[in-house]
């Protein structure tokens, strides 16, 4: 089994180091296509204006000046375009991955890339709390339970279409209760918050920032899951079609969806 490894914290970050011990555990043709810098809130970003640089720093072990879809890219389309994947994982990510996060997220939308490109796909991500930040961020959950979520994963014949989205609680290994598969929650966009302050030279300037979370989880979604102290395990797919709203929308241009008639 061949697997790359890809992320949105940059090449160096701990958490691929903790998914390449994972994934070292499972195989031993483990490639390393990642950002060469931080790429947090990319979303599924690609580089069109400007270069992309691919620099080696080993065997089977890259960094690319770009978005975490330019690493996937790069690493498919010529990396690895005689010798592809059978599996990418993205991550293990600084801080969680749930609900409309998936929208956002780079690592998340690494594994969308993979997926688009026929080859089964794991993100992975490490939740915190507010106690942990920055570099201080604990990954004992996700390093002592990566190995035991992914070996069944990686070994199920899956729909390759489909990405599989996994968090880890903010957990010691020991409290975390077990892993429960469930589906995308979604929360409270009241959270947003907006930092303004002033350079020294006096213009103003803006951070995007985040307030408390205020979830409102239904049965089984991934915010519950994280907050009950499980391990959450997500199918997600790129069809973002409303079904529901096909026949209503069919109604609303019956009538005047038709082409004007020639004058």
């Amino acid at each position: 089994m061949r697997i790359l490894l890809t992320n949105d914290d940059g090449v160096r970050a701990r958490g691929l180091r903790l998914l390449e011990a994972a994934a070292r555990r499972l195989t031993d043709d483990v490639w390393i296509v990642a950002p060469a810098d931080e790429q947090s809130g990319a979303g599924h970003s690609l580089t069109l204006t400007r270069p992309v640089r691919l620099r080696e720093h080993g065997e089977r072990r890259f960094s690319v000046t770009g978005t975490p879809t330019d690493a996937v890219m790069l690493a498919l389309a010529h990396v690895m375009r005689d010798n592809p994947p059978d599996i990418i994982l993205s991550g293990i990510n600084r801080g969680a991955n749930l609900a409309e996060d998936v929208t956002y997220s780079g690592t998340v939308s690494a594994a969308m890339e993979g997926a688009l490109a026929g080859v089964r796909s794991i993100a992975l991500s490490q939740a915190y709390s507010r106690e942990g930040m920055g570099d201080t961020v604990p990954f004992a959950a996700a390093e002592a339970w990566a190995e035991r979520v992914l070996r069944p994963l990686v070994e199920q014949q899956c729909d390759p279409s489909i990405l599989l989205n996994v968090n880890f609680p903010a957990l010691a290994p020991e409290e975390v209760k077990g892993i429960r598969v469930c589906r995308q929650g979604l929360r409270d966009y009241g959270r947003l918050r907006i930092i303004q302050r002033k350079d020294p030279r006096g213009y103003d300037y803006y951070w995007f920032g985040l307030g408390p979370i205020i979830s409102t989880p239904s049965h089984s979604t991934d915010l519950e899951a994280i907050a009950d102290g499980y391990v959450s395990v997500t199918p997600l797919h790129m069809d973002l079609t409303h079904d529901p709203s096909i026949d209503a929308l069919h109604k609303c241009f019956a009538a005047g969806g038709r082409p004007p008639t020639a004058q």
